[in-house]
């Protein structure tokens, strides 16, 4: 089997490809575990000044594999592991960039608001539609979203649940910057060379600053995230709206 993520280091950046392309890199339980490890590692490591995060094939990441949250409904321990995910990435000291294209839901939308830099390409199509499949909002987006946005426009997204492009990625304060497919990786490779490159303690000091004010809500926020999100993955009314997205 291949490697679920894929691990590339060259001059201080640490490049983690998800890669599960046939399923538009869904993560799955292994896959969770996996770049959870990559990340602990990765932030430990003093070699290590910037993590790029990518995606293998035409989409970014698509989310979770339903198969898996299904099963993890029945399963305390299963649906906790995409919070220890989630707890390291709002946790990380080293900087982290995405570059992100084609399909980014749930989330794949939820774990840029944990990235310092994204960079989206002009086919990025972003969703939460949690509400849709009988579940809630996980990520600290609840927290994070209102922060960029306001109110309105946050349920909006996370109640209405609708896709959105690059584009209003980039006016809501989620994506950088906007650019072609071709351009994606070199630009984010670039900001990465760039950071790696400056002062690291001043760097670090800096990113530590911008979240620490907010670090133990957010940490509050995502327990109690997944706690809802365990929650409604146990009833009737996820199972069957799960059930029919797996089917169709």
């Amino acid at each position: 089997m291949s490697e679920l993520v894929i691990r590339q280091f060259d001059s201080g950046v640490l490049t983690l490809t998800l890669n599960r392309p046939d399923k538009k890199n869904a993560i799955n339980r292994d896959m969770y575990l996996a770049l959870t490890e990559l990340l602990h590692q990765a932030d430990s490591d003093p070699e290590v000044r910037v993590i790029l995060l990518h995606g293998a094939g035409d989409s970014f990441c698509a989310g979770n594999d339903l198969g898996d949250l299904i099963t993890a409904g029945d399963d305390a321990e299963s649906a906790r592991v995409p919070l220890r995910l989630l707890q390291t990435l709002a946790g990380l000291e080293t900087p982290l960039i995405a570059a992100a294209h084609g399909n980014a839901i749930g989330i794949g939308t939820t774990l840029l608001l944990h990235c310092d830099l994204v960079y989206g390409a002009g086919d990025l199509q972003l969703q939460l539609p949690f509400v849709r499949l009988g579940l809630v909002a996980e990520g600290g987006s609840s927290l994070l979203l209102p922060q960029l946005m306001g109110h309105r426009q946050a349920f909006e997204m996370l109640v209405l649940g609708e896709p959105f492009g690059a584009e209003r990625g980039r006016e809501i304060g989620l994506v950088n910057e906007v650019l072609s497919a071709d351009q994606l990786l070199p630009r984010a490779r670039e900001r990465a060379s760039q950071l790696a490159g400056l002062p690291c303690r001043a760097v670090l000091k800096t990113k530590q600053m911008l979240r620490a004010h907010q670090q133990d809500l957010l940490q509050q926020v995502l327990v109690e995230e997944i706690d809802a999100f365990r929650e409604r993955l146990a009833s009737e009314e996820a199972r069957s709206a799960l059930a029919s997205a797996l089917r169709s």
